[in-house]
């Protein structure tokens, strides 16, 4: 692997963990995130040389301008990291509709659009790696906040469908789906207190997680599930059937 990597999300959790593995396997890194201080602090502790730009992409013309910051640098994208996200509102319970489109435009339209900008010059090299950061939410339905899981199912298909797209063209997308995985997310979004009350053998670390999704891009895998654990409830929880006798058995309506 050589190149450039635009991670997005990069300030903390699995967009840092990235850089960290992708540090000496790529020749400049792309970091992105709204919060420039931990940009700058991570970009020093790499040995790959890095551009820090700060930038809020749940905006509309986010992908656009990163787009055009990137191009105007001289930089071309050879491996994209789709990472940033967050956990966004319960459905329905929305008053405040901005905040549900800004969840919408971060965890699917800017995804799409940064696929759709940066993965066709990835065809006319002949090389190139895309990793959407999706979720073990996005496998099967639940009764959750009708936001998150959805999202991510998006994400899913949407890698799935450019995956098969592109794959002749040496270009290949993934669509990494972790399940629990220690990072800042449980915190930022107001849930430290389920993590808390949660037993500690359904958490994975974010190492084990990025490893996965770069082994499994590496590989060609559309979709790779992370963590020994939820590869093996997958296909239980993806079967109606199944998925209704576990929740029952686990006490869960």
């Amino acid at each position: 692997m050589n190149g450039t990597a635009l991670i997005t999300g990069a300030s903390s959790g699995l967009g840092s963990e990235f850089a960290r593995q992708l540090d000496g396997r790529v020749d400049h890194f792309i970091l992105v995130a709204r919060r420039g201080e931990k940009l700058q602090a991570l970009a020093a502790s790499l040995s790959t040389p890095s551009t820090i730009i700060e930038q809020d992409l749940s905006l509309a013309d986010a992908p656009e301008t990163l787009c055009e910051r990137i191009e105007a640098l001289g930089l071309i994208v050879d491996v994209l990291i789709n990472n940033a996200g967050i956990a966004g509102p319960d459905l329905l319970s929305v008053t405040e509709f901005s905040e549900q489109r800004t969840f919408e435009q971060l965890m699917m339209k800017t995804v799409a659009e940064l696929c759709s900008r940066l993965i066709p010059q990835m065809q006319s090299r002949g090389m190139g790696w895309v990793i959407n950061v999706a979720s073990v939410a996005g496998r099967f339905p639940s009764s959750d906040s009708g936001n998150y899981g959805p999202a991510k199912a998006y994400v899913i298909a949407l890698s799935e469908e450019l995956n098969l797209a592109v794959k002749n063209n040496g270009v290949k997308v993934t669509a990494l789906c972790p399940g629990f995985t220690h990072t800042e997310f449980h915190a930022v979004a107001g849930l430290m207190d389920a993590k808390t009350n949660s037993p500690s053998w359904i958490w994975y670390d974010a190492s084990t997680v990025v490893r996965e999704g770069l082994a499994a891009c590496d590989k060609g895998r559309s979709v790779i599930i992370s963590g020994r654990l939820y590869r093996w409830l997958d296909p239980f929880l993806r079967s109606r059937l199944l998925r209704d006798t576990l929740l029952r058995l686990v006490g869960r309506r």
